[in-house]
């Protein structure tokens, strides 16, 4: 039976399994959807069950003639998935009750459709996971450390550019002037969004694993490189304006402007990478 026959004959089923899994998620879906609108951080949320859609659709033709072999491997995972439920519930944790969402998706495909199915849509489930916001602990864990880092490397460009400048933790020194590196400033925003969009370009437009490997890790030294340039304009600019350059309307285009700018970096190393190499990946097909 081939997953497109699968899919008529387990019609009943399907149909009988969202009313459960909406009543499971009925307090937890929505709220992190309310998060990805609240939160700048996760605002990519909105984005990637579309783009996981789209992965779906591209493999469609492979998929609606792949055989079914289902697997109880299935059960496994689906159990795995409602104690991470259950867990997340007990303890209040928010990522662990999102994640085990995921988790039954897995489950359920494994355990209906088999393994093959489960190989052809591996990269549509699994990408969901980047919709889900990470715990604030771990992200006040992160942004810290790159914080300092981003205000590193900010003061030594300053001082390489002949600014008289110092700095103590994350707060940048002036003579007329103090500014702080915020966390919107860290790149962990930018990295988690960048992340996100890196990984469907990767998938996208690479062939090689290795291409794709160099292309998602580029995200994070291109979102702190590019907020770092932030900071050093800003605090160029402080310097003779004050610190209001980093407050209202430049505050917010700098933002938009980094994040463009990090996006042509992610763009252009897709490009270079699609190049190099691409000559030989064509003979080889041929």
């Amino acid at each position: 039976m081939t997953f497109l026959e699968a899919l008529r004959a387990y019609r009943v089923q399907l149909v009988l399994v969202f009313p459960v899994l909406a009543v499971l998620y009925a307090g937890i879906v929505p709220d992190m959807v309310a998060q990805w609108a609240a939160d700048e951080n996760y605002s990519h949320g909105f984005l990637v069950p579309f783009i996981s859609a789209f992965f779906v659709y591209q493999r469609w033709d492979q998929l609606k003639a792949t055989q079914i072999q289902p697997s109880n491997l299935g059960l496994v995972v689906i159990l795995l998935g409602l104690c991470l439920l259950l867990l997340g519930w007990l303890g209040t944790e928010y990522f662990t009750m999102r994640s085990s969402l995921v988790v039954l998706l897995c489950g359920m495909t494994l355990y209906w459709f088999g393994i093959q199915v489960f190989k052809i849509l591996a990269l549509p489930l699994l990408f969901l996971f980047l919709m889900i916001p990470i715990p604030y602990i771990i992200y006040d864990a992160a942004a810290f450390p790159l914080k300092l880092f981003v205000t590193e490397i900010s003061v030594a460009t300053l001082k390489l550019l002949g600014v008289i400048v110092w700095h103590e933790g994350n707060i940048i020194m002036f003579p007329n002037t103090v500014l702080e590196v915020a966390d919107a400033c860290s790149g962990l925003r930018s990295i988690m969004s960048l992340l996100a969009l890196a990984v469907a370009f990767a998938f996208l437009t690479q062939k090689s694993h290795i291409k794709k490997t160099i292309l998602i890790a580029s995200a994070i030294p291109i979102a702190v490189v590019t907020n770092a340039m932030r900071v050093i304009v800003t605090g160029f600019l402080a310097q003779y304006w004050g610190a209001q350059v980093a407050e209202g309307f430049f505050h917010d285009f700098a933002g938009f402007a980094v994040f463009a700018v990090a996006m042509v970096l992610l763009l252009s190393l897709g490009g270079l990478l699609s190049l190099f190499g691409g000559k030989a990946e064509r003979t080889g097909e041929k």
